[in-house]
């Protein structure tokens, strides 16, 4: 997944402070998704990316070991927030880390769309997401959910509210 935006300043580092309290959010403060099991690796203002790993509680087709479909939507939906998170904590680096983290308590999906394109079987997957477009009320995120073997499994479009 490239980045295809331009809105952001060039070169904006954030900071570990913030990364590690987008990670905390997103990994242990909503249990929806630590149940999941979802895992950020990286987050920056380009995209995000994150892994799952397939268990027992995951399936949704049991004769073929399919991951669920509302998983599949769940992590995508995680992943684009974040992405837009991560865009709008770029665009605000005049305010402290903990300032921009707060902007998380009025973040919320607008509109989300998910196109289910294979069968989503394996062991890990991994999430990429990128903010598309993010405005003073509205954020726009590109999703992609890929097998192992790096294949297009599904993919998502999402928009969430930033103000």
């Amino acid at each position: 997944m490239t980045s295809s935006r331009s809105d952001l300043p060039p070169n904006v580092i954030l900071e570990p402070e913030f990364i590690s309290g987008l990670r905390d959010i997103y990994e242990e403060k909503i249990l929806f998704n630590q149940w999941m099991g979802l895992k950020v690796e990286s987050i920056k203002p380009s995209g995000v990316v994150a892994h799952l790993s397939m268990k027992p509680e995951l399936v949704g087709h049991f004769a073929y070991h399919r991951i669920h479909g509302g998983v599949i939507s769940a992590a995508l939906d995680a992943m684009g927030s974040l992405a837009v998170l991560a865009a709008l904590g770029a665009k605000h680096m005049d305010e402290l880390p903990a300032k921009r983290l707060e902007r998380f308590a009025r973040h919320s999906t607008i509109d989300l769309r998910i196109d289910f394109l294979r069968p989503g079987i394996g062991d890990q997957f991994t999430i990429l997401a990128e903010a598309v477009r993010v405005g003073a009320k509205v954020g726009n995120a590109r999703m992609e959910f890929r097998g192992a073997d790096g294949k297009l499994l599904s993919t998502g479009t999402a928009a969430y509210l930033t103000s």
